[in-house]
């Protein structure tokens, strides 16, 4: 019995670390775009230390799991668990890669600022992508799956917005050189956020096969169009 509450106990752990990465890698989406549209250097600088912590936990939820293997050698469930865990882990630290690359051009882009619909269009994707993060995190607590459909549909209409955005920068820089550098850190910074939706859906299908023992069915091929896009140019 005292095993059994020991092993217990290693899996609450797990679940409940990765848990917290996903509430920091929130954190760490919201502030990196609050640092970016209103200019604000300290937060952004919050950001990129905060991305210190998550690299830190997703190092410890990896120990633990491997020790967890070793000693325990677990099958079925507990395994496809303790796997589950290191691979939704790795995705929310590379969540958090994008948030502190997302802070750092916020201080470069601080220089020379664009016009405020720019930064609605990023703030509109941020919080699609966000709540795609917080939808697919409540599901990995509740093993609610049959709500993940729904992170799918997010992640269609974030590459859709994406496209969007995309084509919108782009039409500016070409309507003035000058805003070509900052405008490019912009595009960069959307690039970003739509890969946090693509590290959202991976979550996703983790989550479904740790409880399910079965892929998620297949999806539909993914909706950015941004390498179509073309701007016409006055001659």
């Amino acid at each position: 019995m005292h095993i059994v509450s020991a092993y217990d106990e290693d899996l609450k752990f797990l679940a409940g670390r990765v848990a917290a990465m996903g509430g920091m890698a929130e954190r760490m989406i919201e502030n990196s775009i609050s640092a970016l549209v209103h200019n604000d250097a300290p937060m952004a600088q919050k950001v990129i230390a905060a991305d210190e912590q998550l690299d830190a936990a997703q190092r410890e939820i990896d120990e633990r799991a491997l020790a967890v293997i070793a000693r325990r050698q677990p099958l079925a469930d507990d395994l496809r668990e303790i796997i589950g865990s290191i691979r939704i882990s790795t995705d929310l630290e590379r969540v958090g890669d994008l948030g502190k690359n997302i802070a750092k051009r916020a201080i470069s882009v601080a220089m020379s600022r664009q016009p405020v619909k720019l930064f609605r269009g990023l703030q509109s994707l941020s919080e699609l992508a966000s709540a795609q993060l917080k939808d697919v995190l409540d599901v990995y607590a509740s093993r609610e799956v049959g709500r993940l459909g729904s992170v799918r549909d997010r992640d269609y209409e974030i590459d859709a917005v994406y496209t969007s955005l995309f084509r919108e920068l782009l039409t500016y820089m070409m309507e003035d050189p000058r805003n070509i550098t900052s405008c490019t850190h912009l595009l960069f910074c959307a690039k970003n956020i739509e890969r946090m939706g693509d590290h959202a859906t991976n979550i996703a299908e983790t989550i479904y096969y740790v409880v399910t023992a079965e892929q998620l069915p297949a999806e539909r091929p993914k909706q950015d169009r941004s390498h179509d896009v073309t701007v016409e140019v006055d001659d």
